[in-house]
């Protein structure tokens, strides 16, 4: 199985362990005299399963990510994929700032306090569009790479 296949399948598995959690949560208590319309038990042994799964395969995709050289700086595919967060973090945190100095400050007359703005806006859109790009750039051959190695064991 191709390491793509395998985060498919944990996306999946994620799926399937909310849907049981809500199907649960429609039959732990009914009124009384009624029948759930699923068997409680059957879903706890299916949750249970689910959960069993998803920790194993999260368990080899870690250690795939782990051992799979990426790039020429002797990088894992796991130091890949911090720096991608870190990307999308960074990126996040000047997004707010951007909006937060970007917002309408609204005054209705000359006594109200006027707000200014104390960051280059267009200085800091620059950074964004630039860690935007890198952020693409770097997710794109982590996922190109991704259908290239097997899982490991």
């Amino acid at each position: 199985m191709k390491l793509a296949e395998a985060l498919i399948l944990r996306a999946d598995t994620q799926r399937e362990t909310e849907q049981l959690k809500e199907r649960l949560n429609r039959v732990v208590q009914i009124q009384e005299g009624d029948e759930p319309p699923e068997n409680p038990q059957t879903l706890l042994q299916a949750l249970d399963d689910a959960f069993s799964r998803s920790t194993a395969l999260i368990q080899r995709i870690n250690r795939t990510n782990a051992r799979t050289p990426f790039g020429t700086a002797g990088q894992t595919l796991a130091d890949a994929l911090v720096e991608r967060d870190g990307l999308m973090a960074r990126r996040a945190a000047l997004k707010h700032v951007i909006n937060v100095a970007t917002s309408n400050q609204h005054r209705f007359g000359r006594s109200e306090i006027k707000f200014v703005v104390t960051v280059d806006v267009a200085s800091i859109q620059k950074d964004i569009d630039r860690l935007s790009r890198e952020f693409r750039e770097l997710d794109t051959a982590i996922q190109q790479l991704n259908w290239t190695v097997d899982l490991v064991d």
